[in-house]
């Protein structure tokens, strides 16, 4: 990833890390640049973090004194949910269940580091900074739901799209300030689709045959085959 490619992306989407709406705090992290490695753009990430981290305890506290708050500008005092491509670290996706998880044949496979999610160290740096109240993250292409830290919940969204997997589903949620509610949508199988496609064309195919007189209509056939059988 190069400064040209993340500057191309905030020019289209909302660059903003932080962002409040109706009493919520969101916050967007870019797990790629959570390398740890000190690069340019990991730096700025880092940096960034930080501050929405000491904006949201002053925000917390709700306080803005003659101490380090006080130039601070307030956010709602809820906690944040985090938003972010990779998961958090943990081990595999041996304790996921659901019809959206991975296949039972793979969720034992180990999950590399900074590859299929984020470090441990990156991990722990975005619990203890931010302290989100629920976690929402994908991919992985297959749905998870573990337990962070205390008790912090995150949700990995399957993938919505049937190149990923037979199963597509997206989650829908309803959030106030101190509760959410999530629930789960499925997109028919792409087997079932194919099918229905499938079964659409053949009989598409025989309405044109019959309606150029290529094969005979099953109902004139039908009729004159009971002709013939009064008629015997």
């Amino acid at each position: 990833m190069s400064t040209y490619k993340i500057k191309r992306f905030e020019k289209v989407f909302n660059p903003k890390r932080l962002f409040s709406w109706k009493g919520m705090n969101f916050v967007m992290v870019n797990s790629v640049a959570l390398e740890g490695d000190g690069c340019h753009i990991c730096s700025k990430a880092e940096a960034e973090l930080l501050e929405i981290s000491h904006q949201l305890n002053c925000s917390r506290e709700q306080e803005r004194g003659s101490g380090p708050c006080r130039d601070v500008p307030l956010l709602p005092a809820s906690a944040p949910v985090l938003l972010q491509h990779f998961p958090l670290y943990r081990r595999s996706d041996a304790n996921c269940s659901g019809e959206d998880a991975a296949p039972l044949e793979e969720r034992g496979i180990p999950f590399k580091e900074r590859y299929d999610v984020l470090s441990r160290e990156a991990s722990q740096q975005l619990l203890w900074w931010l302290r989100p109240r629920l976690i929402l993250s994908g991919h992985t292409h297959s749905a998870c739901e573990v337990l962070h830290g205390a008790g912090i919940p995150e949700i990995s969204v399957p993938s919505f799209s049937w190149r990923n997997r037979n199963n597509p589903s997206f989650i829908m949620g309803s959030m106030t300030p101190t509760e959410y509610a999530l629930a789960k949508c499925y997109l028919p199988h792409e087997a079932t689709v194919l099918a229905t496609y499938c079964v659409a064309a053949g009989l598409l195919a025989v309405l044109l045959l019959v309606h150029s007189r290529l094969l005979p209509s099953p109902f004139l056939l039908g009729w004159n085959l009971l002709r013939k059988f009064k008629t015997t």
